[in-house]
C-alpha cells in the first residue's frame, strides 16, 4: 500500500517529489483550497506548478468536470511523466486521482487531503471515480497514489459543519472495527489531538484494505451506513438543502441500525444507544419527503455496486466493533426502517 505521511517536514516532501522527478506538476484545487491551502503547499515546493481549478461540491463530481480537468492538463502541457497533486477533500481526491490515472494512460499522483473526511477515509485505499446519473462513484477504478500527504493544520480552515461531516467516517470506523474507539469518542466533547485520531482511523482502514484490496469480501464493511446514506445524499444533491456526506452517512447508519435490529443482529439497547448518539451529533429536523421519494431512494439502493443476484446487500453491525457484510435486505425492510427512523415526514 502507498506510504502515508502525517505532519512530515517539507524537506521530506521535496525529497519524495525529487525522486519522482516530474516534468511538470499540476495541483488540483477548488475555490476554497486555492485560497486557504494552496499558499501553504507552495511554500513547501521548489518547482513551479500549474494550478488546475474545479468547483467545490459533490454536484460537480461528474464526467463534465473530469473533462475540464483533462483539458487543463492538456493546456498545461502535462504528460505521463508529470505529477498531479490533489489538494482538497474527497471530491478532489476521487476525481483528481481518476483524471491522473487515465490521462495518457496514467501519471503519478499524490493525495493531499485537506478535510477530516478525506484524511481518515477518502484518501486511503485507492478508490477513485466520479458520480453518474446521481449514483455515487458509479464510474471509477482502483489505483493507489504514489503517497498520501496529510497536514492536520489544514483542519483549522474547516467549518464546524465540515468537521462534523468528516467525523461521520470516524464514527463508522469505530462501530465496524474498534469498540474501544467507539467508547472513547462518544464520551469526548472536544478533540485535542487530531494527529492521533487520524492515525487511529487510517490504521483501521489500512488493515481492512490490506486484507481485501479490491472489495471482494471484508472491505465491504467500510460501506456500513453508505448504502442508505449514499441514496439520501444523492436524493438531496440537487435540492435547495443538499446534505454533506458525513451527515448523510450518519442518517444512513441510523436507518441501517434499525434494519440490523429488525433482523435480530443488533440488540434493542445497543441500537437505541448508538442512534441516540447519532441523532444528537447530527441534529436534523425531519426531512420532508413524499412516499414516492422514499421509493426513489430505495430504487437507487438497487443500483448499489455491492449488490448481487438481484438483491440489495448491506454491511450491518452486530455490536460496536463487529460488522457483517453481504447481508441481503429487502426493499420492504428498508422502507420500514426509513419510516421508523423519524428522519422523514410526509
Amino acid at each position: 500500500m502507498h506510504p502515508i505521511h502525517i505532519n512530515s517536514s517539507k524537506k521530506t516532501l521535496r525529497k519524495i517529489i525529487a525522486e519522482i522527478n516530474p516534468d511538470k506538476i499540476g495541483v488540483i484545487v477548488d475555490e476554497n483550497t486555492k485560497v486557504h491551502c494552496l499558499p501553504r503547499l507552495q511554500s513547501k515546493l521548489k518547482q513551479r506548478i500549474s494550478v488546475i481549478r474545479v468547483h467545490s461540491g459533490e454536484i460537480f463530481k461528474d464526467t463534465d468536470t473530469l473533462h475540464e480537468i483533462w483539458e487543463q492538463m492538456y493546456r498545461a502541457g502535462m504528460t505521463r511523466k508529470s505529477l498531479t497533486i490533489n489538494l482538497g477533500g474527497g471530491v478532489i481526491g476521487d476525481m483528481g486521482g481518476f483524471a491522473a490515472s487515465t490521462y495518457m494512460r496514467g501519471m503519478q499522483f499524490i493525495q493531499m487531503p485537506t478535510t477530516l473526511l478525506s484524511m481518515v477515509d477518502a484518501s486511503v485505499g485507492g478508490k477513485l471515480g466520479v458520480d453518474f446519473h446521481q449514483m455515487k462513484n458509479f464510474i471509477g477504478i482502483f489505483k493507489e497514489p504514489h503517497m498520501v500527504w496529510i497536514d492536520t493544520k489544514y483542519l483549522k480552515t474547516l467549518s464546524t459543519q465540515e468537521i462534523k461531516s468528516g467525523f461521520g467516517e470516524v464514527i463508522k470506523h469505530s462501530l465496524i472495527a474498534d469498540e474501544k474507539l467507539w467508547k472513547k469518542i462518544r464520551t469526548t466533547k472536544k478533540i485535542k489531538h487530531w494527529k492521533t485520531l487520524v492515525k487511529q482511523n487510517i490504521a483501521i482502514k489500512k488493515a481492512v484494505v490490506k486484507a481485501d484490496p479490491y472489495e471482494g469480501g471484508i472491505r465491504k464493511i467500510l460501506n456500513y451506513g453508505h448504502t442508505v446514506g449514499h441514496a439520501i445524499e444523492s436524493h438531496y444533491l440537487t435540492s435547495s438543502t443538499p446534505l454533506l456526506h458525513g451527515y448523510a452517512i450518519g442518517f444512513g447508519m441510523i436507518i441501517e441500525n434499525i434494519i440490523s435490529y429488525q433482523k435480530g443482529m443488533l440488540s434493542k439497547k445497543q441500537m437505541k444507544d448508538i442512534n441516540t448518539y447519532l441523532k444528537d451529533y447530527y441534529p436534523c429536523h425531519p426531512m420532508k419527503v413524499k412516499k414516492s421519494s422514499i421509493s426513489k431512494m430505495v430504487d437507487m439502493m438497487k443500483m448499489d455496486k455491492k449488490n448481487a443476484n438481484g438483491e440489495i446487500r448491506m454491511s450491518l453491525i452486530e455490536k460496536p466493533g463487529r460488522c457483517h457484510y453481504n447481508v441481503p435486505v429487502s426493499p420492504a425492510e428498508i422502507t420500514s426502517a426509513m419510516e421508523e427512523s423519524g428522519l422523514f415526514v410526509r
